[in-house]
């Protein structure tokens, strides 16, 4: 059996000595062949240079890949799992706050057969308390709006079959949720949960404004909510204006309307000319998605790849 773990690096030079450490403990504990797959997503800091002098030391085999620019973790980790070579394979954080025991469970949950992916489900994290609750707020959102089968603490980490990889970058739509994507092509599928340690290096690069697009891709990719809600939102607007229009209609044959009324009026326009804006923004977003996938683009251009052996005995 050989492993393979993939590792997307984006402003963790910080913690690559410590995620070398951890590594390096793992692979004797493997029965079989293990790699690490590290893929620098453009990272504005040394992560590469730290790698690349570090790897060829390392007493376990590994791949290097360094992305032309920033692409987000989503695409870094298609690259690494594309370059893997394991059976089994694994994706975790560069930033050690998803313990090294959880990759080791998820290979031999793999191993022995029982499941074709596992994801990592949090049960807890050592964060402080605003980051908790828009980490609980998000994932919430994300099972109520799109996905229901999401577990409540959200996936950040998953390992999979060869298999399952193979059916995984197979799906090469763009602005989408890779974790959308896992929990879409079914398979047999084991959640493990575990305990989110405290980051000990950096900082997270999940801003606000990237969690939102994160959702909002997840949303437009995987529901067809918005159009749903822009159907019952139409509705709604069509009985009221047929409501006011009778309404209008009897008070001016019964005389109690001389004038038209300028305020009324502007109220009417306003609401229709929002709610008119507000689904064309809508249907825009989904054609946009459309159109970006129309033009197969790659989702990533690896700028150099480099392998390193296993040093030691």
């Amino acid at each position: 059996m050989t492993y393979s773990l993939v590792i997307p690096v984006y402003g963790n030079e910080g913690s690559i000595p410590d995620l070398l450490a951890a590594i390096a403990g793992l692979a004797p504990r493997l029965d079989g062949e293990f790699e690490a797959v590290f893929v620098v997503d453009g990272s504005p800091d040394r992560s590469f240079a730290v790698l690349r002098d570090a790897l060829p030391a390392q007493p376990f085999a590994s791949q290097l890949l360094l992305h032309a620019r920033n692409f987000g973790s989503f695409a870094a980790i298609r690259s690494g799992l594309a370059a893997a070579r394991g059976d089994c394979l694994a994706v975790m954080a560069a930033d050690l706050q998803e313990p090294i025991e959880l990759v080791e469970k998820f290979f031999a949950t793999l191993a022995r057969g029982e499941a074709d992916v596992v994801v990592g489900t949090r049960e807890g994290r050592a964060d402080p308390w605003l980051t908790r609750t828009m980490s609980s707020l998000f994932w919430w959102s994300y099972r109520t709006f799109v996905q229901p089968e999401i577990p409540p603490g959200g996936v950040d980490v998953f390992g999979c079959t060869r298999a399952f990889r193979d059916e995984l970058l197979a799906l090469g739509e763009a602005n989408t949720s890779l974790v959308g994507q896992i929990f879409w092509l079914g398979y047999r599928r084991v959640a493990m949960p575990y305990q989110r340690l405290p980051r000990q290096h950096g900082k997270s690069a999940w801003s606000v404004s990237r969690k939102l697009k994160y959702l909002m891709d997840s949303l437009f990719a995987f529901s067809d909510l918005p159009i749903r809600l822009l159907i019952a939102a139409g509705g709604v607007g069509l009985f009221a204006s047929i409501v006011l229009a009778l309404v209008v209609a009897v008070a001016r044959l019964a005389g109690f309307v001389e004038v038209p009324g300028y305020a009324m009026t502007m109220i009417t326009l306003l609401f229709f000319g929002g709610l008119n804006a507000f689904g064309l923004g809508i249907v825009g977003a989904y054609t946009w998605r459309a159109y970006e996938n129309t033009k197969r683009r790659p989702l990533s251009i690896v700028q150099r790849a480099e392998s390193f052996g296993r040093r030691g005995p």
